[in-house]
């Protein structure tokens, strides 16, 4: 079984900065690809960033420019720097974590349980 844990949301004025963190934890062997996602109240989950381990990543069109993915590979950690928040930012933000474990050797997706960003205007 696969932990994966969110933290470093909070409460960010317009124009401010947060820094995300997203642990995996458990019976890993790999993770190929992890990810942020968010959900605004009302509306469908909606992909933010990903990143390979490689270290190659993908944004969605609304935060190029102003967020950042990264991964420390060792410590199956993922980070999202949030510079120049917007008040639409604001949502849940979910950490995923694609991940082959042992002794099964099956990759699946992780879920996290999320973590509020709240950006006023």
């Amino acid at each position: 079984q696969v932990q994966v844990v969110e933290s470093g949301g909070g409460l960010v004025q317009a124009g401010g900065s947060l820094r995300l963190s997203c642990a995996a934890s458990g019976r890993i062997l790999s993770i190929n690809v992890m990810g942020w996602y968010r959900q605004a109240p009302g509306k469908q989950r909606e992909l933010v960033a990903t990143i390979t381990s490689g270290s190659s990543t993908n944004y969605a069109d609304s935060v190029k420019g102003r967020f950042t993915i990264s991964r420390d590979n060792a410590e199956n950690t993922v980070y999202l720097q949030m510079n120049s928040l917007k008040p639409e930012d604001t949502a849940v933000y979910y950490c995923k974590a694609e991940a082959t474990t042992y002794p099964d050797y099956y990759g699946m997706d992780y879920w996290g349980k999320g973590t509020l960003v709240t950006v006023s205007s």
